[in-house]
């Protein structure tokens, strides 16, 4: 089956001319005789913010760590900003290694370090910066995600799942990377703190102009944060494009992924406003007003609100 692929609008300060962080086309993933891929094709648009799902065993993060260059291809291509990573040469990786960050799905974090040691670890490997310089932006990385400042003294084992969470993603972003791969960043959360972290990933991808990479079962995270979503199925990207799109398709398994019991909940805790668009989004057009918009006039925008609340053991 063909994947129904659905364009993502240019965003204005989109340079149009410049080639997508990621193209795949053709992938093959093999593990010995069992294949993984087979003739997987994605692009990912600039400034957008990606989910992708897929049954377990579908092979999502096969298809991360293939893209980041952990698993080599059987077979295909893969284009990060244009280069292709299996024929670049290695001053053509490190470039591209300084323009992209990471969040595994455990965290990844070292252990033995505390977190301020686990974020200041990409700037030893990548720059020539001080030691003091670098312990500084490695705090203003720990407070942009949300850390208290005394974070940064502690191990991973003394910090909650949520606070690994976000150690994690401030190590991600400390080089300030144009693409952020996402592995399942809200598994293992409670629903509050899923939700939080879902507004962490919105507001950064937001303010940083970032574009994001996100795998996640969580229909949550898909309704609050993702501009588009990719399906993998039957070796391949089946179908991406936004949910209501999605739920318009015929395959099987994305009728009852998101038109099953826990679908329908995720998309019944998402209110939108009249035109469709999210919230946040409406906010940002309100905000964008002249300034002479009365206040009677900006009361009737919607109200910028968190990510949605889950129900409680909610996927």
């Amino acid at each position: 089956m063909s994947a129904e692929a659905v364009e993502a609008p240019v965003r204005p300060d989109q340079q149009v001319d410049e080639p997508p962080p990621i193209e795949v086309a053709g992938l093959v993933s093999a593990f010995g005789d069992r294949t993984i891929h087979e003739n997987l094709d994605l692009t990912v648009k600039a400034g957008e913010v990606l989910g992708v799902v897929g049954g377990s065993g579908a092979g999502k993060s096969v298809l991360l760590n293939t893209i980041i260059g952990l698993k080599q291809p059987d077979g295909g291509t893969i284009k990060v900003f244009g280069v292709d990573i299996n024929r670049s040469s290695q001053d053509e990786m490190a470039t591209i290694d300084r323009r992209w960050g990471v969040l595994f799905q455990n965290g990844a974090l070292f252990s033995n370090l505390t977190v301020r040691e686990n974020v200041a670890a990409p700037f030893f490997e990548h720059t020539d910066m001080a030691r003091a310089d670098i312990y500084e932006l490695a705090d203003l990385k720990i407070a942009l995600t949300g850390l208290p400042p005394h974070a940064g003294d502690l191990k991973p084992a003394e910090l909650s799942g949520g606070m690994r969470k976000r150690a994690a993603l401030a190590r991600a972003l400390a080089l300030d990377p144009d693409l952020l791969f996402l592995d399942e960043p809200t598994s293992g959360l409670d629903p509050i703190s899923a939700g939080a972290f879902d507004e962490l990933i919105r507001d950064l991808s937001e303010s940083l102009g970032l574009t994001v990479f996100m795998i996640t079962h969580d229909l949550y995270s898909l309704y609050a944060i993702c501009d588009r979503v990719a399906v993998i199925a039957d070796k391949k990207v089946v179908a991406s494009g936004t949910i209501p799109e999605l739920k318009k398709t015929t395959h099987p398994w994305i009728q009852e992924y998101f038109n099953g019991p826990r679908g329908r909940a995720a998309a019944q805790s998402e209110e939108k406003p009249e035109d469709g668009a999210s919230e946040h989004k409406a906010v940002a057009k309100a905000e964008a007003l002249s300034q002479d918009t009365t206040e009677k006039d900006l009361a009737k925008a919607p109200a910028k609100a968190p990510a949605k609340d889950r129900p409680q053991g909610a996927a």
